[in-house]
């Protein structure tokens, strides 16, 4: 399977990578329909690890019929081995649809899900947003610590341009966010002659991802539905 080049850039950096990184590439290359076996064919990491990194990952019937053809099962060995995690996914959609019920009056509630209805990522099955306003990533945190996990723990990246200085950037963003420098994973910077903006932010784009965020992407992508099926009716 062709990966890419962001991709393959990742993987190339495995052994600079902190274990949280190598967890979340983990997750995200088995979010592209790989087996166990063809992943562990590309990052050293053992099935156990593998298992315990993308038990959250939910495949479509495509990818599961493509890694069926490539992979034929072993008798004995069940074909759904998500079959729990499935009904547990109900369960926290289901949770959530109700939650939304009682908190569609709260003013901060329907804010953070409208923030991230617009500005949210919505592909990786983690909570994540990326913004050029700290106040919205402050928003962002806030919000999911008061309505996801109360406990939450947050790490960053910044996009930058060419130009810019990157340790001031992670500086200001780690001062404006509270987060430790050591939580930023790898900078990504936008190489010079690809056009649009001339007027480069001196701080760049900040993304925010909470950590062990799979439930909590799965409520808020339910809320997101409650809002969005609202201004239907």
């Amino acid at each position: 399977m062709e990966l890419g080049i962001e991709f393959q850039a990742r993987i190339d950096e495995w052994d600079r990578l902190s274990r949280w990184e190598r967890c979340e590439l983990g997750k995200d290359v088995g979010c592209l329909g790989l087996s166990y076996g063809e992943i562990m064919d590309l990052i050293p990491v053992k099935k156990s690890t593998l298992a315990t990194w993308c038990r959250d990952v939910k495949l479509t019937e495509e990818q599961w019929a493509a890694i069926k053809s490539r992979c034929p099962p072993i008798p004995g060995i069940p074909r759904d081995t998500q079959r729990k995690r499935h009904r547990e996914i109900d369960l926290i959609e289901a949770q959530a649809r109700l939650e939304a019920l009682h908190l569609q009056d709260d003013p901060f509630w329907a804010m953070g899900v409208s923030l991230y209805w617009a500005e949210g990522t919505k592909s990786s099955r983690r909570l994540e947003l990326a913004h050029s306003e700290p106040e919205a990533l402050r928003l962002f945190m806030s919000w999911a610590r008061m309505f996801l996990r109360s406990d939450a723990i947050f790490g960053a990246a910044v996009n930058l341009h060419f130009d810019n200085d990157e340790q001031a950037a992670k500086d200001f963003w780690s001062a404006e966010l509270g987060i430790d420098p050591a939580r930023f994973t790898k900078t990504f910077i936008k190489p010079d002659g690809t056009g649009h903006r001339k007027n480069h932010l001196p701080s760049g784009v900040c993304r925010v991802t909470m950590k062990r965020s799979t439930d909590a992407f799965i409520s808020t992508m339910a809320w997101v539905d409650f809002v969005r099926e609202s201004f239907r009716n």
